[in-house]
């Protein structure tokens, strides 16, 4: 029987700490232990990120494994095995000298396997009379048995994080699709909200995540996104206890969108009632004799401050940022690109944005924007609709909703904000409200 066993590798490849410690545990390991080892290579190769070894190392580990021909394997005999680089290549699906070489010891680094090198570095056996081994040279299989209970223990831990990871994406995937949804029906509903800011937000937290996520992060932006989530639900929740359901719901699939029985604001034909009346009671004959004008966008953006908010970044300072913006906002009043393209024909770029930045500031009183669009369209192709009419309106509400403010104030005192682009409204109203000299 072998009376030593070499513990030192052959040549210049040098001895380190972390081999001394695993030929230790070796040493120290239980001389009945014994174990299975493909069921021991198998918790191997799922923890084999855990341990550094690499799927080209493992080939050669299953084959050093094969060259043992017991199934079980047993700390009470030798666990050596010795075939030669080419036997090894051969059950290594081919692989190079060089690129075996290298593998192999990465494995010894890892403590899978122990080097035996004899006095020249050749591996191989000496047997007795009988044909028992007398001696062994080559790689010493026993961590596979005295490390056995540390691998399958790695391995739980690898499968265990797997699931979570796998559990922490399904909710992630399931979280985006409710919130796009939720948001999408507080659009398309009207349920009064800041959806803007909340669509923000969302924007916000998944693209925080970087394209290979940790599980730790998924989780965290899980819960962020978990809080998000219920609080467009409760938006929701409340605004759908507080409509009265329709008798005839399964017929209609609708509900009312305005729970006040007095409004008369429920249709597209109601605001454009709306609209001409407000336009002949705001307008004298020499508002609509300029109806080819065109509106200093400081008006229209005085007009219309609800399209500020969707500026993406920097402010509306020119026509082209306001189209940029009005694009923004067609989805959100659920607009059918084809109905914009026909009001961009019909009116123009520059009235088109007009009007839908007029649409989208009384967005809360128009059931079918897309519907109105349409009808402003054919009005403008027999040159029968103008913006004008619809800022000035736009404008003079304003400007009688802020006279109370005004009174407390005092004439010609300083407005919060915005107030050059209001007082140069009110001179535009007073121009265009004075009569015509004959």
């Amino acid at each position: 029987m072998q009376t030593h066993l070499a513990t030192t590798p052959y040549g210049r490849r040098p001895m380190t700490l972390g081999q001394i410690s695993r030929q230790m545990a070796v040493r120290e390991s239980q001389p009945d232990s014994t174990a299975h080892k493909w069921h021991v290579f198998q918790d191997v190769r799922e923890a084999r990120e855990l341990l550094g070894a690499t799927d080209r190392s493992l080939s050669i580990l299953n084959a050093l494994l094969s060259f043992y021909p017991e199934t079980t394997l047993g700390c009470s005999g030798e666990l050596i095995v010795w075939p030669s680089n080419e036997q090894l290549a051969a059950r290594a699906n081919g692989m190079p000298a060089t690129t075996l070489r290298r593998h192999i010891a990465v494995l010894v680094d890892c403590g899978l396997v122990i080097r035996r090198d004899s006095p020249n570095g050749k591996r191989f056996a000496r047997k007795g009379r009988g044909g028992e081994v007398e001696q062994a040279y080559g790689f010493d299989l026993s961590p596979i048995v005295a490390r056995a209970e540390e691998f399958k223990q790695l391995a739980d831990a690898v499968r265990h994080e797997k699931k979570a990871f796998r559990v922490a994406k399904e909710q992630f995937t399931i979280l985006r699709r409710e919130i796009v949804k939720l948001i999408e029906l507080g659009i398309t509903e009207r349920v009064p909200g800041n959806w803007v800011r909340i669509q923000g937000n969302y924007q916000t937290l998944v693209s925080s995540l970087p394209r290979s996520a940790s599980r730790q992060l998924l989780e965290d932006v899980c819960v962020d996104l978990h809080a998000l989530c219920s609080e467009i639900r409760e938006v929701l929740e409340t605004f759908a206890k507080s409509q009265i359901p329709v008798a005839n719901e399964s017929h209609s699939g609708r509900h009312i969108q305005n729970s006040n029985p007095d409004s008369n604001i429920e249709s597209e034909n109601s605001y454009g009632k709306i609209e001409e009346a407000e336009r002949d009671d705001a307008e004298p004959a020499n508002v609509r004799s300029l109806p080819n004008r065109d509106l200093p966008l400081g008006i229209v953006l005085d007009a219309c401050p609800e399209i500020r908010e969707l500026a993406q970044g920097a402010e509306i300072r020119h026509w082209r940022d306001l189209l940029a913006t009005a694009e923004l906002a067609r989805p959100m009043l659920g607009i059918s690109l084809s109905a914009w393209r026909e009001a961009c024909e019909a009116m123009g770029e520059q009235h088109a944005s007009i009007t839908l930045a007029a649409i989208y500031q009384r967005a809360g009183q128009i059931n079918n924007a897309g519907g109105y669009l349409r009808s402003l369209s054919d009005r403008a192709r027999d040159g029968k609709f103008s913006t004008w009419p619809m800022i000035m309106a736009l404008l003079r509400a304003k400007l009688e909703a802020q006279k109370p403010v005004g009174a407390e104030r005092g004439v010609g005192a300083p407005d919060d904000g915005g107030s050059g682009g209001l007082q140069a409204s009110n001179r535009l109203l007073a121009s265009l409200q004075r009569p015509r000299a004959r």
